[in-house]
């Protein structure tokens, strides 16, 4: 195979991957996510059942699919930060940008079906609930290197299993009052009347709340490693 057939094989795959995709979630958003099923989603996309499962494992894989950026860069933020950079800062940082671009996507009218599909289906809700838990874990990796090497200025370097615990208690922190926010933001986007005005949490909430989680995490650090505490 020469390099320019596998290029071109290469495109038609991830054309197809991209037509199975927005075929899928035009069907969840105007039927609902139970009602719909991988075989329906083949045949509106012109495509064999076999074929959208060599590109999407489950129906919610296919659901999220381009919809979670954050279980990558959240990571990145941490590993990917300038050098000198205060790792839990960039990873508030990131967050905050994220939270604040997703709350305002999603109260905004044309989103509506996502936000409904995801209410109606408990599958939907563990698939999200899961990925937000291997993001927490892939950060806690993350961070357990960066503050095992001192990079941290709120803790000193310390051993690895240390380090670990901090860094576990400190990821969940962030991760976890981010998907409050979340969480809050569709009940009110449910409850306002679909052709009013529709509320969200606000900008500012976002980043007083998650500030405040950095000031607990550098708090936790003390209390919890200081080497004279």
């Amino acid at each position: 195979m020469t390099a320019d057939s596998g290029g071109r094989r290469e495109r038609r795959k991830a054309q197809t991957r991209a037509a199975v995709r927005e075929t899928a979630q035009r069907l969840f958003a105007e039927r609902g996510f139970d009602a719909v099923t991988i075989a329906d989603v083949a045949a509106a996309a012109d495509v064999a059942v076999q074929t959208v499962f060599n590109h999407f494992e489950t129906k919610e894989a296919l659901f999220f699919a381009g919809r979670t950026p954050w279980v990558e860069l959240s990571v990145a933020a941490v590993t990917g930060r300038a050098p000198g950079t205060d790792p839990v800062t960039a990873l508030r940082d990131y967050l905050e940008l994220d939270l604040v671009e997703v709350l305002e996507r999603e109260a905004r009218p044309e989103n509506r079906g996502y936000v409904e599909a995801l209410d109606a289906s408990t599958s939907l809700q563990a698939r999200e609930r899961t990925l937000v838990e291997q993001t927490g874990e892939r950060v806690t990796v993350a961070l357990t290197a960066a503050i095992a090497n001192g990079e941290w200025s709120a803790a000193p370097a310390m051993d690895p299993t240390a380090a670990r615990v901090l860094s576990r208690l400190v990821a969940d922190l962030f991760l976890v009052a981010g998907r409050a926010l979340v969480l809050e933001n569709r009940r009110l986007v449910l409850a306002a009347d679909p052709d009013g005005h529709r509320p969200s949490v606000a900008r500012g909430t976002t980043a007083g709340t998650l500030t405040e989680v950095e000031r607990c995490a550098r708090a936790l650090a003390g209390r919890l490693f200081d080497p004279a505490g």
